[in-house]
């Protein structure tokens, strides 16, 4: 009964994914291939369960929202562009304005306020660019070494930094990309942000724990490295 009176968006999203499999390939293989984006694989399901689990909120028939296909437009168009200038962030991203737009206009306004927060949880899946990756993860790994060295010397530890090696009476740590913090902000972000759409009341707590996941993500990786070195 569901299948046939939703049968058109189906198709539509069905034909969609078709046409997006050498996106999705890609974002696959970079979730296999690099720990940092590992989480991938629940987002979708996650996404999935927080549409269902209201399921019995929406309303149809639904009055289509025409803003939806601007939305849709816009990712048509951003898929384009990135597939011709061979970036990744630009095709992923405009596949979700695709489904996002789609969805807006089928389920309409009113319905679309309720789940659109499954929308902007997809994200989440998509790796940072790479000129922004590698361009903030040095300053990072300087930041928590520095900060490692100060925190050290308090405590009567002797030791000298020299850019991202912490220098130890009879040891040498380095302070890797890895160990920059970036590697585990976007999933700690991902998951303040689907805690808060799940617990918390108002639109203000949600957005502030979101936004403290990241000096959360960044003092948590100085204390790992810190302890480390003690």
């Amino acid at each position: 009964k569901h299948l046939k009176a939703h049968l058109y968006p189906y198709l539509v999203l069905g034909a969609l994914i078709l046409c997006s499999l050498p996106v999705l390939r890609d974002l696959v293989a970079d979730w296999v291939r690099d720990d940092n984006y590992s989480h991938g694989f629940f987002i979708i399901p996650i996404s999935i369960w927080l549409i269902y689990r209201q399921r019995n909120d929406l309303v149809f028939p639904a009055k289509p929202a025409s803003s939806g296909w601007i939305l849709f437009g816009l990712g048509c168009l951003g898929l384009v562009v990135g597939v011709a200038a061979n970036e990744f962030f630009s095709t992923r991203i405009a596949l979700i304005l695709m489904v996002t737009g789609f969805a807006l206009y089928y389920v309409g306004k009113e319905n679309f306020r309720k789940i659109w927060f499954s929308f902007f949880f997809l994200v989440f899946m998509v790796p940072i660019p790479a000129v922004i990756y590698n361009a903030a993860t040095f300053p990072m790994q300087l930041f928590a070494s520095n900060i490692t060295v100060t925190m050290l010397q308090a405590i009567g530890v002797p030791c000298v930094g020299k850019g991202n090696v912490i220098q130890l009476p009879d040891y040498a740590l380095e302070v890797l990309e890895a160990c920059s913090g970036l590697r585990s902000l976007v999933t700690l972000m991902a998951l303040a942000a689907l805690y808060g759409y799940l617990t918390l009341d108002g639109k203000v707590r949600p957005v502030i724990l979101f936004l403290a996941s990241i000096p959360i993500a960044i003092v948590t990786n100085i204390a790992r490295i810190f302890f480390t070195a003690v």
